[in-house]
């Protein structure tokens, strides 16, 4: 048989409702995951994306893909933002750091605090699926941070390791509370951080900058 005029299998394309489902479940596991960790019950991440468990097993073989598909979805659209911020500060570099500072409040609204697991033992940070992802957000958000600091907006003894710790634990709510108005006061308690890094520094910052090389070695 010519397998060259063999008809060619369709793969079928996911269902809309399907596809919807899917998000729903990655959207619901990104807030809980900030909210009480990457080991948060299935059957609650399920609950509150409004489907049933074997939804959930359906799109997800287990926790792991699961985490890693929430690593990712944050990674890429965090990512976005970074990008948007350079683009703004190469437009106009007197900008910078308004385009960092709006970089820093969208990427809380993204639940950077998703991407804690990355740092956690037990989570492969290098497999595949992840190490593009997170190549890519790493040199969009070292771009951003070198434009604000070129422009002289942005202090220089400090790293992008420092902005990712002070983002993931600000955006997240304190554990074992329930914070009705959390989102208003994680964007006032940034804006105050953000206040701390602009140049010039008022104050001499005790140890090194930290990359996010170091963080994954801790």
């Amino acid at each position: 048989m010519d397998t060259a005029t063999a008809p060619q299998r369709r793969v079928p394309r996911p269902r809309a409702d399907a596809l919807r489902n899917r998000e729903r479940i990655v959207a619901a596991a990104r807030e809980m995951f900030v909210e009480h960790g990457p080991d948060v019950p299935l059957d609650e991440v399920a609950r509150r994306a409004g489907v049933g468990n074997a939804t959930v097993y359906r799109h997800f073989a287990d926790r792991p893909e699961l985490v890693r598909q929430v690593v990712l979805s944050v990674t890429d659209r965090v990512a976005d933002h970074a990008e948007e911020g350079i683009a703004t500060a190469d437009v106009d570099p007197g900008k910078a750091f308004d385009a960092l500072r709006t970089f820093v409040h969208a990427a809380a609204d993204e639940r950077i605090g998703a991407l804690c697991p990355l740092l956690s033992e037990g989570f492969d940070p290098y497999h595949p699926e992840l190490l593009d992802g997170r190549e890519r957000l790493e040199g969009a958000i070292a771009g951003l941070m070198e434009r604000a600091r070129a422009a002289g907006q942005l202090r220089t003894d400090i790293a992008v390791g420092d902005l990712m710790v002070a983002l993931s634990q600000l955006a997240r709510p304190l554990p074992g509370t329930a914070c009705p108005n959390a989102d208003s006061f994680i964007h006032r308690h940034l804006q105050l951080f953000l206040d701390g890094l602009m140049a010039p520094a008022r104050s001499e910052l005790p140890g090194e900058a930290t990359t996010l090389e170091a963080l994954r070695q801790h």
